[in-house]
């Protein structure tokens, strides 16, 4: 079997005070985890050999600057993509540091939910929450190659399988990209009315936007030394107008960690009565 050597990776965030009590009192005592796996999740995972230990949480609130576009042109804006891809890390980073606390392996059910406020309109708060797992084997560590927990938005089921097949998730790959969509001038808009036509201009617009999100998710995975992405979605997210859209793919970069895994085969089996 193959074995997670823990290295040394960037350090984690410090925790606030409010969190650090409430993990370690979850462990004071007699342990009382909590979870957001559903009892079928929660009943696949410990027969994978891990057991919950408690859930956790990270958050950042952001303020993202302005950048200008050529209303005319479409572009990447780099400074709201970076300012997305830095307030998601921020929360994932905080979440893996109370993951950490509890000394868990991974972070299992992991969401990614942002937040706006009416009030802030240039404000947005992301929130990464998941349940923290540790393997009952104590000898094994299943944590990523740099030493943080692994961190996966895979369900309890699916963990369960890929477990099964020899495979551990590793990390969060995750890709970002807020592209502006020229405008179509009036001459073309008149020229468009009433058929049936392909607007090219925002179709290349769109698809560019999309492949840049995925090429990043790709390329994080690589960066991590994964077998693969799986588990991928891509959403976009409309925070700055009509003409300006976010592309955010995210997946889970997973390694085979025991090439000689013998998976449960599923059996057909037929009732003898009528």
């Amino acid at each position: 079997m193959t074995t997670t050597t823990a290295g040394a990776g960037p350090a984690l965030p410090p925790l606030p005070d409010v969190a650090r009590t409430r993990l370690d009192n979850s462990r004071a005592g007699r342990p009382c985890f909590t979870s957001d796996l559903s009892v079928n999740e929660f009943v696949l995972v410990t027969q994978a050999g891990f057991e919950p230990l408690g859930m956790v949480m990270g958050t950042s609130v952001y303020h993202v600057g302005t950048q200008q576009g050529n209303w005319r042109t479409s572009q990447e804006l780099g400074y709201l993509s970076q300012a997305m891809y830095n307030v998601r890390e921020l929360a994932m980073g905080r979440m893996e540091a109370e993951a950490a606390q509890l000394g868990a392996d991974g972070v299992l059910s992991v969401v990614l939910r942002p937040m706006n406020y009416g009030f802030f309109s240039d404000v947005i708060e992301y929130i990464a929450f998941g349940t923290a797992v540790r393997a009952t084997d104590s000898a094994q560590s299943y944590r990523a190659p740099d030493g943080r927990p692994f961190t996966t938005t895979l369900s309890g089921q699916d963990f369960w399988t890929l477990w099964q097949h020899g495979w551990l998730p590793r990390r969060l790959a995750l890709g970002s990209c807020v592209y502006h969509v020229a405008h179509q001038t009036l001459r073309q808009t008149i020229s468009q009315a009433g058929q049936n036509t392909e607007l090219p201009q925002f179709t290349q617009a769109l698809y560019d936007a999309r492949e840049l999100a995925m090429a990043r998710m790709q390329y994080e995975g690589q960066q991590i030394g994964a077998d693969g992405v799986v588990g991928t979605t891509v959403n976009d997210h409309r925070y700055w107008g009509e003409h300006a859209v976010e592309f955010f793919a995210l997946g889970t970069a997973v390694n085979r960690v025991r090439p000689d895994a013998n998976p449960v085969q599923p059996s057909l089996t037929m009732p003898l009565t009528g």
